[in-house]
């Protein structure tokens, strides 16, 4: 059965849902990589420095959904865009924030989004943010008499 975007019960939830696809860093590098062709996996990482399984579970995200296919040849499976309307898409969103980046840089409304573009900080536990450490008293080894 074949769904049409505008004849479900939330059009403007579904195509917010497309926008998510969109929305995280690594899945949007990972089609702009594709802008310029087809790619297997390695190569992929290779360009953006991620991790295969981080690859990976990003590509299975946009083949799911849509955005990219995939096709095996021999021991590599090459991934490449859905459709030349994503990369009309991709396009188009570079001229608009051509006019308008310093806007959406600045908004304070996009905050989840600007902490995603901030660089991470190393953690040292589990779920708490690196803290800057004191340096412990040094002990003075003195014979014990």
């Amino acid at each position: 059965m074949i769904i049409c975007w505008f004849d479900t019960p939330d059009p403007i939830r579904l195509k917010a849902k497309f926008f998510r696809g969109f929305a995280d860093p690594t899945r949007l590098a990972i089609l702009e990589t594709l802008l310029d062709g087809e790619k297997n996996v390695n190569e992929i990482i290779q360009l953006l420095g991620i991790s295969q399984p981080n690859a990976s579970a990003h590509l299975a995200c946009l083949r799911d959904c849509g955005l990219v296919t995939s096709e095996g040849r021999g021991k590599f499976t090459y991934y490449r865009l859905y459709d030349d309307k994503i990369r009309d898409l991709l396009r188009t969103a570079e001229a608009i924030l051509a006019q308008v980046a310093q806007g959406i840089y600045t908004c304070t409304r996009y905050e989840p989004l600007a902490k995603n573009l901030a660089p991470r900080l190393p953690r040292t536990r589990k779920n708490s943010a690196a803290r800057p450490r004191t340096p412990a008293p040094r002990r003075i080894n003195s014979p014990i008499r």
